[in-house]
């Protein structure tokens, strides 16, 4: 904006001296016959609106008012979700499977998956690396799908679709749990919030347990909701455990104690430094504990032997039971406070409604004991901060115009007048993503801010040529309606449709990131098209209402204002006090001399 202004005082006034005609005379082109056209259409239209000017300004009151209601009703999205062109399938195995167990099923699901001819290839990545920035339990692996170009599918044409069978084909695995995104959308969700899903729901308590019973609760009301798909709690316990539990009668009988039986066990299963051992330049510690072969199962705890007071050695079996039991997987904390996950994807619905009908049947179904609480996280949450964040943005925006218009104009009268387009483009706008079925979205409303500043600069041109053609002695009102909706129809229709023209690419296209333009560059044209309707029809009515007639006032004979005229009066008083106050002495004077001297020595013509 800041590069148009100064082209369009440096540039344009160069360039149109070089370029243009300086003939006086004018032949009608096609954009002049095209003009005329509509102005043939439009002066029986603005005749028609002042007649009836109070019952079509109740029109356009009636359609904000439905505007204001359908946007109440749209819902929320914190971005649009992308069409990435490739899938991320997360894949979850039993808690406690083991890693190889865990490849060989990653692997049957990626020959199930290259089976479409849609497929390019699948890239699979189980558990977590060696640097681990991507921490995963072995029983979890990730899935990347990359497709073929969108021309050389067969199996279907719809993205979504293609998903959804790649997920049925994958139900012949049991036991497995696929979960279906995309590469960037799962990043982006697991960076911005800690869960790989759109939405999380966060259960805070202090009972790890009884996080666990509730979270199934939760995943169970969530599967009842339309729109909510896949919802899945966060794993905190099921992982097998050896569990020892001493008899410390049997312990206190046979001379030993906690310590001893302890230091034992860690000693053959996790081993001991007994030493280093040097390499060249390099040195080791030398570890002493139990070969791999008497560490693979539960019997080789039972049997391993502990030595006693009296020399001989007793299986630890005599003093201790083992056994298998299920521990905590994982115990997570945010904010120093323990939680669990209940996550889910949105499809087909807006994240905002989706959340609010969540919202209503959890405090409906009342499943949380005193102490424990929800919060939501995933796009929601950033949803919500973003929305926060434009309820600073647009009213600073808005007051900044409105100073603006003020500014120009030196009349609140005036400006508010002007102001009214906002709410006329905003009608637009509205109705665009609801003919559309976009739900509102940050990427709209970049949209509506960038609206209204187009909606004002039509406003500021009818206005302003009113304004000149009262100065140039047209009272009459209606005759200065008339007259300047005549003059300015073809710079407001150009404004407009430049401004519409540049966003259609964006509205219709279909490229990669497509799904962010499309809200922006609609609410932009949808807006465009009813501000210039209402800016030509409505504004010019609403002039009329609350213009009151103004004082008359004498003309002046070079054109002079009044301030200007008192400024004078007061430098010549000013400036004859302080001649008089530096004179020496007074002499008089007869009329005639007075008047001579008045006429040889004035400076200043004062404008009555």
């Amino acid at each position: 904006i800041l590069g148009a202004l100064i082209l369009s005082l440096t540039y344009i006034p160069m360039m149109s001296a070089l370029f243009l005609s300086k003939r006086t005379s004018h032949k009608k082109n096609i954009a002049d016959k095209l003009m005329d056209f509509f102005q043939r259409l439009y002066a029986p239209l603005i005749r028609w609106a002042i007649r009836l000017k109070y019952a079509v300004v109740g029109g356009a009151l009636a359609l904000l008012l439905i505007a204001i209601f359908i946007f109440s009703r749209m819902g929320g999205e914190f971005i649009p979700q992308l069409q990435e062109g490739d899938y991320a399938f997360h894949c979850i195995l039993p808690q406690g499977t083991s890693l190889t167990q865990s490849v060989e099923t990653s692997m049957q699901a990626s020959r199930i998956i290259k089976s479409f001819p849609e497929v390019e290839m699948v890239v699979g990545k189980t558990g977590s690396a060696e640097v681990p920035t991507d921490p995963m339990p072995p029983e979890a692996s990730d899935l990347i799908i990359v497709l073929k170009p969108k021309s050389e599918w067969t199996t279907t044409d719809n993205y979504n679709q293609l998903a959804e069978m790649m997920m049925e084909k994958l139900e012949v695995i049991p036991g497995v749990f696929f979960e279906a995104s995309q590469p960037i959308q799962m990043r982006f969700n697991e960076l911005m919030t800690g869960v790989r899903q759109d939405v999380a729901i966060k259960i805070f308590g202090e009972n790890i347990d009884t996080l666990a019973n509730i979270a199934p609760k939760v995943a169970k009301i969530v599967q009842s909701v339309k729109g909510a798909t896949e919802p899945q709690a966060e794993r905190t316990t099921g992982l097998p455990q050896i569990t020892i539990q001493y008899d410390r009668a049997k312990i206190a009988g046979y001379g030993l104690n906690i310590e001893d039986i302890n230091h034992t066990i860690s000693t053959a299963f996790a081993g001991e430094a007994a030493g280093v051992v040097f390499e060249n330049e390099r040195k080791f510690d030398l570890v002493v504990r139990l070969d791999s072969a008497s560490r693979t199962s539960i019997d080789d705890v039972s049997n391993l032997f502990v030595a006693t007071n009296e020399g001989y050695q007793i299986p630890l079996s005599q003093v201790a039971s083992v056994s298998f039991k299920e521990g905590p997987a994982q115990i997570s904390r945010e904010d120093g406070k323990r939680r669990i996950v209940v996550g889910f994807n949105v499809q087909g619905r807006d994240v905002s409604s989706v959340v609010s009908e969540i919202q209503g049947k959890l405090n409906d179904a009342k499943i949380l004991p005193t102490g424990y609480y929800y919060t939501y996280g995933g796009t929601f949450e950033n949803l919500q901060k973003a929305s926060a964040r434009l309820k600073i943005a647009v009213p600073v925006a808005l007051a900044l115009i409105f100073l603006l218009l003020y500014f120009a104009f030196g009349s609140i009268k005036e400006a508010l007048l002007i102001y009214t387009a906002i709410p006329m483009s905003a009608i637009g706008g509205v109705f665009a993503l609801l003919i559309r079925g976009m739900p509102f979205s940050i990427s709209a409303g970049v949209g509506f801010i960038a609206l209204f500043g187009v909606a004002v600069l039509n406003g500021i041109v009818l206005i302003s040529t009113f304004n000149q053609l009262e100065k140039d002695g047209i009272k009459d009102i209606f005759a200065r309606v008339l007259e300047g909706t005549k003059i300015r129809l073809r710079p407001v229709l150009m404004t407009a449709s430049v401004a519409a023209l540049g966003f259609i690419p964006m509205a219709l296209s279909t490229g990669a990131g497509a799904e962010v333009q499309k809200p922006l560059a609609t609410v932009v044209i949808g807006g465009l098209i009813t501000a210039t309707f209402l800016t030509l029809v409505v504004l010019p009515l609403l002039y009329i209402i609350f213009s009151s007639k103004r004082k008359k006032t004498v003309p002046h004979r070079h054109g002079g204002k009044p301030g200007l005229t008192a400024a004078v009066i007061a430098l010549l008083l000013c400036t004859s006090m302080t001649l008089q106050a530096q004179q020496p002495a007074t002499k008089r004077i007869g009329s005639n001399e007075a008047i001579a001297l008045a006429k040889n020595n004035l400076q200043y013509e004062v404008n009555n």
